[in-house]
């Protein structure tokens, strides 16, 4: 379990179902242009269907086994509000993964998500033994792409097609960083950046008022 005040991300339960269900129906117009689909069957290709969450669960919880994935929900005050996952963990020469995650439209503005990910990222960088994390995000989505700005992610470029996303192949940039780039820890480095922020300017207004939607991705 990792923390940081109000906010906790835990491992995903199968008992977490009924939460989770309330959270993505209540949040279902504010993910739906974010959120990964399965293409449409080729002619020699399986058919597949999109999992239920039982199945979602076993399947997460056999790539954690496998030490290909750490999937965790995201609570806020004691209330499920969103998910995060590392996925295609990859050890050898590379050490790397990447990141996806989506958050309650109800949560956002409150730092929830960028404290999530400079969690995760912590984690990984010094507990884990991961050397690179990714982000990959859409071009359009303006609040995704603040939340990796704001915690210092690099932008390496764009993958053209590269997610099934909304019933269509999707371009995404690539945001990354790695473990040298992040000596303090990226959720000390982002402390610091809210609380210089939060600091009253020459004129008595705050320079840079932290109100920016996690990532619904």
């Amino acid at each position: 379990m990792l923390r940081d005040g109000d906010i906790v991300l835990r491992p995903i339960r199968l008992r977490d179902q009924r939460a989770w269900r309330e959270v993505n129906r209540r949040n279902r117009d504010w993910l739906r242009p974010w959120e990964a689909t399965i293409p449409p069957p080729t002619p020699s290709g399986p058919i597949t269907h999109r999992p239920t969450y039982r199945q979602m669960v076993r399947h997460l919880r056999s790539e954690a086994n496998a030490g290909r994935m750490l999937p965790f929900v995201i609570e806020y005050q004691g209330r499920l509000v969103g998910q995060l996952t590392v996925a295609g963990i990859t050890w050898g020469s590379m050490c790397s993964g990447h990141i996806g995650y989506w958050v309650d439209q109800g949560v956002a503005g409150r730092g929830v998500m960028p404290t999530s990910v400079a969690l995760v990222v912590d984690h990984c960088f010094r507990t884990v033994g991961l050397h690179r994390i990714e982000v990959c995000i859409r071009p359009e989505n303006g609040p995704s792409r603040r939340v990796v700005e704001k915690l210092g992610f690099r932008e390496e470029g764009l993958r053209p097609r590269y997610l099934h996303i909304d019933g269509a192949w999707r371009d995404h940039l690539v945001f990354a960083l790695t473990v040298e780039e992040v000596p303090e820890g990226l959720l000390n480095r982002w402390r610091r950046g809210r609380a210089q922020s939060a600091r009253p300017s020459a004129n008595g207004a705050p320079r840079n008022p932290q109100n920016t939607p996690g990532n619904p991705a």
